[in-house]
C-alpha cells in the first residue's frame, strides 16, 4: 500500500517551502539533511508530508520514551490507513548483569518486562517482514540492542491457507518451535489451544486470536475471534503467523550453535587453567553446561541472547542484528531532537563493553558474550540509506555531514518564540507562586524547571501545601505514568508541572503559557545553551507564552539562547506583518496515546465494571468541590494511613 496522510490541514508559512526542499533532495540521494524548525513550527507534520510523497518505510528515532508516546500517537492520526508500529525497550525495570571486581560482587541480571510494549516491538517487525511498504516505525534508542536474525525470523514464518493439506501434528510442532507455548485452559498472547480439529492461536503481536478449522488433513476455514467474548470479528483466506519471540532459532541451527559454544567453552577453560585461574574456570563450566543443557532439552535458556554470535552464525567482534536489519535498504531515517539522539547513539556501546569486558575477564561469561551488545556509531551509520536531522538547535555535527540544511522558523499559526524574562533568585517561590495563580487564574498551565530530582519533588510537596494543584516529573516515573502526567496536565487535572530534564525536547503542551527556569545561572548540561533554548521552546505553542530566568548573573548560555530567540522572534513578526497574520494559540485535541498503545480499552465492560467506574466518577466529583487545603490535608491523611498499612505487610489495602 502507498502511504495516505489524513489531516484537516494544509503545508502553510514555512512548511511548503522545507517539505520541497527535503523531498527534492531524498530523490536526487542525498545521504543527510537537517530540518532546523523551532518548536511548534509542526516538524512532523512536515516530516509526515515528505513520508507520504517518497512512499518509503521510515524509521523515526526519538531519544527518550515519553517522546516516542508522542510521535507514535501524531503519526497514527496522519496515517490511520497504514503500519505505525512502536518500538521501545519493553523493560519496565532492568538490571542488567554485572560483577565488581573491587569488592567481589555479582549481581544477576533482573528484570520485569512490560507485556503491553513487548506486543507492539512484535508488532513492529511483523509489519515489515510482512512485505508492505507503508511502514513508519517509532522507536528508541533500543533499536540498535541486538535482536534475532531477520532471516530466521522471515523463515520461521508459519503460512496457512484455506484448501492447502497440512499435517495437524506439523502445525504444532511448527508452533512449538516458534516458541509458543500450549495451554488449554487460558490462551493468552503467545499461546495456543487444541479442541478437537480446531486449532486456535493467540499471536503475540495482535489483539485477536486466529482460529484454524480442519477437515481431516485439510484447513477448512480461517478466522479472527475476540479473545474475551468468543465472537467471530472476520473470515479470511490466508493467515501468516510470526514467532513469539524475536530469538528464534530453528534446530539445525541451534544444533550448529550448540556445538560452536561447546568449542569455545573448551578454548576458555584451557587458558583459564594455563594461566592459573581456577575458581574462574570453575564458574565459567557450571554456568555454561547448565545453559547447554537447557537448550538441549527446551531450545531456551536464561540469558541465551549472551550466545547470540553462535546463533546468528557470525564471526567474533562482527555486528549483531538490529532493528535496522528488518528494514528494506532503501529506507529513510528521521532523527528527532538529533542534538540529543545523535550522542545517545555514540555512547551506547562504550558502557556495554566494559560490563561485559569485567563478566569475561571473571569467568561469569564467555568472550562470545562480548558480541551481544549495541551497534557502535560508526556500524549505525553504515546501516543508513538517507537520514533527516530534526532539531531546533541541531549541533555541529549534523550540520557538518548533512548536505541540504533547511529552516522552518515561522509557525503556521502565525506564533513567535516567547519573551524571556530575567528575575532575581531572591523571594523566587514566593514571585513563582504568584505568577503561577495568575495563569491559573486565566485556565492556563505552568512548567517549573529544577537542577536535581530532589528540588522538583520537595517544591511539589511545598506548592501542594500552599494549595497548588501540582505534580512532578522525572526519569523514576515509568514511561505509562510519564504518558498519563502529561495528559493530566493537558486536561487540567493539575494546573503545574515541576521536572528536570524531560520538560524540554518535543512536548507538545499547547496549555502551558508559562515556563519557569529555577538557577538559570547554573552554567552546565541543564542550563547550556541548547536547553535552554529548548526548554524556552515549550511556551511557543500558545500566544500569551513567557519565560521567567530566575538568575543572579546572565551567562553565556543564556545571552545566546536569548539573543537566539530575539532572531527568531524578528523574522516571525516581520512575516506576520507581511501577511497580516494574527497569532492564534495551537487548538488541539487530547488525544489519548494510552488507548492507541491498549487497544482492548475502548471495549465494552461488564456490569459490574460499569458500575465500579460509576463510583469512581462519583467519588472524583465529590472530591473536585473539596477546597484545597482540604483536600491537601485529605491527601496527607491517606498518604499517612498508606505507609501504616504498608508497614503492617497489608499491601493490598495499602495500593488500595
Amino acid at each position: 500500500m502507498d502511504f495516505k496522510l489524513t489531516s484537516d490541514f494544509v503545508p502553510t508559512g514555512d512548511q511548503p517551502t522545507a517539505i520541497e526542499k527535503m523531498v527534492k533532495g531524498l530523490r536526487e540521494g542525498e545521504p543527510a539533511q537537517v530540518l532546523l524548525g523551532v518548536t511548534g513550527s509542526g516538524k512532523t507534520f512536515s516530516i509526515a508530508n515528505v513520508i507520504a510523497q517518497t512512499n518509503r518505510p521510515t524509521l523515526v528515532l526519538s531519544h527518550n520514551k515519553t517522546l516516542a508516546a508522542q510521535l507514535y500517537g501524531e503519526f497514527k492520526q496522519f496515517f490511520p490507513e497504514n503500519a505505525v508500529e512502536y518500538f521501545i525497550s519493553y523493560y519496565d525495570y532492568y538490571q542488567p548483569e554485572a560483577y565488581i571486581a573491587t569488592t567481589g560482587t555479582y549481581i544477576e541480571k533482573d528484570l520485569a518486562i512490560n507485556e503491553e510494549i513487548d506486543k507492539l516491538r512484535l508488532a513492529a517487525t511483523s509489519s515489515l517482514m510482512s512485505g508492505r511498504r507503508d511502514v513508519i516505525v517509532v522507536a528508541s534508542v533500543s533499536c540498535i540492542y541486538g535482536m534475532g536474525n531477520p532471516e530466521e525470523y522471515r523463515g520461521n514464518l508459519l503460512d496457512l491457507s484455506i484448501g492447502v493439506d497440512y499435517d495437524m501434528r506439523n502445525i504444532l510442532r511448527r508452533l512449538v518451535d516458534m516458541q509458543y507455548g500450549r495451554n488449554d485452559m487460558t490462551l493468552g498472547r503467545g499461546n495456543f489451544r487444541v479442541r478437537g480439529d480446531t486449532i486456535e492461536v493467540h499471536p503475540s503481536y495482535e489483539e485477536s486470536v486466529l482460529r484454524i478449522e480442519m477437515f481431516g488433513d485439510t484447513i477448512d476455514r480461517i478466522t479472527t475471534i475476540d479473545p474475551l467474548t468468543g465472537e467471530q470479528l472476520s473470515e479470511i483466506q490466508r493467515a501468516h503467523v510470526f514467532p513469539a519471540t524475536h530469538y528464534v532459532t530453528g534446530p539445525e541451527r541451534l544444533r550448529s550453535a550448540m556445538a560452536g559454544i561447546e568449542v569455545e567453552l573448551q578454548e576458555r577453560l584451557k587458558w583459564f587453567e594455563e594461566n592459573d585461574k581456577l575458581l574462574e574456570a570453575q564458574r565459567l563450566r557450571m554456568r555454561t553446561q547448565y545453559d547447554l543443557e537447557m537448550m538441549s532439552e527446551v531450545g531456551y535458556c536464561n540469558g541465551i541472547e549472551n550466545y547470540s554470535m553462535h546463533m546468528d552464525g557470525r564471526v567474533p567482534g562482527e555486528p549483531p542484528f538490529t532493528l535496522l536489519d528488518y528494514f528494506p535498504d532503501d529506507y529513510l531515517l528521521v532523527i528527532d531532537e538529533s542534538h540529543v539522539a545523535v550522542p545517545q547513539l555514540h555512547g551506547q556501546y562504550a558502557g556495554d563493553r566494559s560490563r561485559k569486558d569485567m563478566l569475561v575477564e571473571h569467568g561469569f561469561r564467555l568472550p562470545s558474550a562480548r558480541d551481544n551488545r549495541p551497534l557502535t556509531f560508526e556500524e549505525v551509520l553504515e546501516r543508513v540509506n538517507q537520514c533527516v536531522f530534526l532539531s531546533a538547535t541541531p549541533s555541529a555535527y549534523e550540520l557538518r555531514v548533512s548536505t541540504n540544511i533547511v529552516e522552518q522558523i515561522v509557525r503556521p499559526t502565525g506564533l513567535v518564540d516567547p519573551e524571556a524574562i530575567i528575575r532575581p533568585t531572591k523571594g523566587q517561590i514566593d514571585d513563582l507562586m504568584e505568577m503561577v495563580n495568575g495563569r491559573v487564574a486565566k485556565g492556563d498551565r505552568v512548567l517549573v524547571t529544577t537542577l536535581t530530582k530532589k528540588m522538583a519533588e520537595d517544591l511539589t510537596d511545598y506548592l501542594l501545601e500552599q494549595g497548588l494543584r501540582v505534580r512532578y516529573l522525572h526519569s523514576n516515573i515509568d514511561t505509562i505514568q510519564r504518558i498519563e502526567i502529561l495528559r493530566g496536565l493537558r486536561l487540567g487535572d493539575f494546573d503545574v508541572l515541576v521536572g528536570i530534564n524531560l520538560l524540554r525536547e518535543g512536548l507538545d503542551l499547547p496549555e502551558v503559557s508559562l515556563v519557569c527556569i529555577l538557577d538559570a545561572d547554573k552554567e552546565g548540561f541543564l542550563r547550556s545553551e541548547t536547553a535552554l533554548i529548548q526548554t524556552m521552546g515549550r511556551a511557543a505553542r500558545n500566544v500569551d507564552g513567557q519565560v521567567v530566568m530566575y538568575a543572579d548573573k546572565v551567562t553565556r548560555s543564556m545571552q545566546a539562547a536569548i539573543d537566539e530567540t530575539q532572531r527568531r522572534r524578528k523574522v516571525q513578526i516581520a512575516y506576520n506583518l507581511e501577511h497580516g497574520i494574527n497569532p492564534q494559540t495551537i487548538r488541539k485535541a487530547v488525544g489519548d496515546i494510552l488507548s492507541l498503545l491498549r487497544p482492548d480499552d475502548s471495549a465494552p465492560v461488564p456490569g459490574k465494571d460499569r458500575r465500579r467506574q460509576r463510583e469512581r466518577d462519583k467519588v472524583q466529583r465529590d472530591l473536585k468541590s473539596l477546597p484545597q487545603q482540604e483536600l491537601a490535608r485529605l491527601v496527607q491523611t491517606l498518604e499517612a494511613e498508606m505507609q501504616e498499612a504498608s508497614a503492617e505487610l497489608k499491601f493490598e489495602y495499602a495500593a488500595r
